[in-house]
C-alpha cells in the first residue's frame, strides 16, 4: 500500500545516517578495546593495583554501554523495517500508527546518539557539578532558584543519570539562596556545559498581593567533576577550612554537629562548600573536589598554564547577559537567546523538557566549529 512504502521509504533514508554514527562512534574500535581489557582483567595480577584494576572495569562497562545502545537503535531500525513490510503484506492500515511512532522513535534516538558523537571535548564525558545563585529581588528570586533545581533535577531523572544535592542555604521565606547539584551519568557535563549562564523569570509572583508582574534572575555555573584521574596541584597553605553546622531541613536530618565544611581558597576567593554527607570528612572530600573543579575551569577557561596563575575571580554576576528567558505572563514562552529556540510549552520545559535547548546549542557549536575549519 501506497502509505507503507511511503513510510518505508522513509525509514530507509536514515540508513546511511545510521552507518555514519557507527563510524563516528568507533564501534570496532571500542570492541577491539573491550577484548584487550577483558585480557588484562584475566592476568594473574590484575587484582595487585586495586586502584588501576577498577578503572580498566569502569572503561569495559563504559565502552559495553556504548556499544550496546548503538546495537539497540540498530535493532531498531530492523525492527520497525520488519514492522512496516508485514504491515504492508497484511494491507491493515490500523497499524499505520504504530508503524509511524516506531519511525519517529528511531529517528529521535538517532539524533540523541548523533549528537551524543559531538561531544569531543576533554571534560565533556565528566559529571557535571552545577551551582545556583539567586539574584536581587529577594523571595522571588530565591523561589527561582528551587524551580530551575527542580528542572534540573527531573531532566536528570529522565535521563536515567543520578542527581544529588551537595550543598543548599534556605532562602529567607521561600526557595533558596544558592544551591549545588551534582549529576552524575556519561556526558553529563558535556549536556550540561551549555546552560551556564543567567536565566530570567517574568511571571506574577505569588508573593506579591498585588499580583504585579515580576522580573527575576539567578545564575547557573556549570562545571566538570574532576576525579582521581585528573591531577590538580593545590597548595595546601592556601586552604581554609571551616566547619559549622549543617542548615535546614536537611541538615537536621544529616547530623547535629559542626560537621558541614567550607573549603576557601585564599588566594582566588573562591569557596566550596559541602553539608550533606554524614562525615566532616566526607563532606570535605566533596568540598575539595568542587574547588579543583572550579580551579580547573577557570585555568581551561583563561588558557593559564597553572593553577598559581588564577588571580582572583568576579564576584558579581551580569545580570543582563541572560542566556535564557522564561515567561509565564502575558504569555507562555522558553526562548534561548543564543540559539533563538524556544519552546511555546513552559510547563514541559520546568519538568525538565529541555533537550531541545541543549541540542539547539550543540548543533550551533558544531556549526561554528566547522566554520572556523573552514576559514
Amino acid at each position: 500500500m501506497l502509505q507503507f512504502e511511503e513510510l518505508k521509504l522513509d525509514l530507509l533514508g536514515y540508513e546511511d545516517k545510521l552507518l555514519n554514527l557507527k563510524e563516528a562512534l568507533g564501534l570496532d574500535a571500542m570492541r577491539r578495546e573491550i577484548s584487550e581489557l577483558e585480557e588484562k582483567t584475566a592476568a594473574g595480577d590484575f587484582w595487585d593495583d586495586l586502584s588501576n584494576s577498577q578503572k580498566v572495569l569502569q572503561r569495559i562497562s563504559m565502552l559495553k554501554n556504548r556499544v550496546a545502545t548503538y546495537e539497540s537503535l540498530k535493532a531498531d531500525f530492523d525492527d520497525t523495517l520488519m514492522m512496516i513490510e508485514l504491515s504492508d503484506e497484511e494491507g491493515d492500515l490500523g497499524l499505520l500508527a504504530d508503524c509511524r511512532k516506531s519511525v519517529d522513535d528511531f529517528v529521535a534516538e538517532l539524533e540523541k546518539q548523533t549528537l551524543g558523537t559531538m561531544l569531543t571535548g576533554e571534560y565533556d564525558s565528566k559529571n557535571a557539578i552545577l551551582t545556583f545563585h539567586a539574584g536581587a529581588g529577594g523571595t522571588e528570586s530565591q523561589d527561582w532558584v528551587q524551580m530551575l533545581v527542580r528542572m534540573y533535577m527531573h531532566w536528570s531523572e529522565n535521563r536515567g543519570f543520578k542527581c544529588s544535592m551537595i550543598d543548599f542555604l534556605d532562602g529567607d521565606e521561600a526557595g533558596l539562596k544558592s544551591a549545588v547539584l551534582l549529576i552524575e551519568g556519561e556526558n553529563a557535563y558535556g549536556y550540561l556545559r551549555s546552560e551556564s549562564g543567567v536565566h530570567r523569570l517574568v511571571r506574577v509572583s505569588p508573593f506579591d498581593a498585588s499580583g504585579r508582574r515580576h522580573t527575576s534572575f539567578a545564575s547557573l555555573e556549570v562545571m566538570p567533576e574532576i576525579d582521581d584521574t585528573i591531577d590538580v596541584e593545590i597548595n595546601p597553605d592556601d586552604l581554609k577550612i571551616d566547619a559549622y553546622r549543617a542548615s535546614g531541613a536537611g541538615g537536621q536530618k544529616v547530623n547535629k554537629t559542626s560537621s558541614a565544611i567550607r573549603i576557601t581558597h585564599i588566594p582566588t576567593g573562591i569557596v566550596t562548600s559541602c553539608q550533606v554527607e554524614r562525615s566532616q570528612h566526607q563532606n570535605r572530600e566533596v568540598a575539595l573536589r568542587m574547588l579543583k573543579s572550579k580551579l580547573l575551569e577557570i585555568k581551561e577557561r583563561e588558557h593559564l598554564d597553572k593553577i598559581e596563575d588564577i588571580k582572583g575571580v568576579q564576584k558579581e554576576i551580569a545580570w543582563g547577559s541572560q542566556i535564557r528567558s522564561y515567561v509565564f505572563m502575558p504569555y507562555t514562552l522558553v526562548k534561548d537567546h543564543r540559539t533563538g529556540f524556544e519552546v511555546g510549552n513552559i510547563n514541559a520545559v520546568m519538568d525538565g523538557d529541555i533537550d531541545g535547548f541543549i541540542n539547539a546549542y550543540l548543533k550551533m557549536e558544531s556549526l561554528n566549529r566547522l566554520g572556523g575549519q573552514k576559514g
